[in-house]
């Protein structure tokens, strides 16, 4: 019966680590496809990469009680560090936004009209809601009537629907002409499982995080 819990643990660490490498190898494959600099476009990819694949799978991962080199700091300074990482993703988002659109208007093209570019403007601006919305949690004492566990549940769900909405994002972008111009079919393929895992992985850390303080309450 001792062993579970520690053949659980090694598994979930063994999935953190995982994910820091499929982000961190993602970002490293879109970044040496677009060349960013080369063009105007190259910055979107890239940007928006860096911005979802790896700042805000990382700024979930800091709160991972396995895998994660922050595990044993104080949990303040976990928050702090994943506002950080958050508002560093949501600069990224913003201007690989501006990049595509003022790219898009340079060449006389009409702006969202694929599940690509709608999903993209959704996650951006619900991104940006997010981390306004996460000054409460730095500073519980603006927001009067509502309790400080209250507030980092609903920070919680909305958080992995944000994530969610970027993965989904992200995988919309590997589907696009650009990206399947640019690879084979094998590396399409190893490469759209990139942020479907990372999705898996982050969406496994946040329910189960959960499930555990009402186990605790219980």
């Amino acid at each position: 019966m001792d062993a579970q819990p520690g053949t659980y643990g090694y598994t979930r660490a063994a999935c953190t680590i995982l994910t820091h490498l499929v982000c961190t190898i993602f970002t490293i494959i879109i970044t040496v496809l677009s060349r960013p600099g080369s063009s105007l476009f190259s910055w979107h990819p890239f940007l928006m990469t860096l911005a979802f694949s790896f700042f805000m799978t990382e700024a979930i991962l800091v709160f991972s009680p396995h895998g994660s080199p922050f595990r044993m700091f104080p949990h303040k300074s976990k928050g702090r560090l994943h506002w950080v990482l958050q508002c560093l993703g949501l600069a990224c988002a913003a201007l690989g936004f501006v990049a595509i659109v003022y790219n898009k208007h340079l060449a006389g093209k009409a702006h969202f009209t694929s599940w690509h570019g709608l999903t993209g403007l959704v996650t951006v601006c619900v991104v940006g809601i997010q981390c306004m919305a996460a000054v409460s949690l730095i500073y519980p004492s603006l927001v009067k009537g509502w309790s400080l566990a209250k507030l980092k549940r609903y920070h919680a769900a909305a958080g992995l629907l944000t994530y969610l909405l970027g993965g989904g994002s992200l995988f919309l972008g590997v589907s696009s002409v650009w990206f399947t111009a640019s690879v084979g079919e094998l590396a399409w393929y190893l490469t759209a499982l990139c942020p479907v895992l990372s999705s898996l992985v982050i969406m496994s850390q946040v329910s189960n995080a959960y499930m555990a303080k009402k186990r605790l309450q219980s």
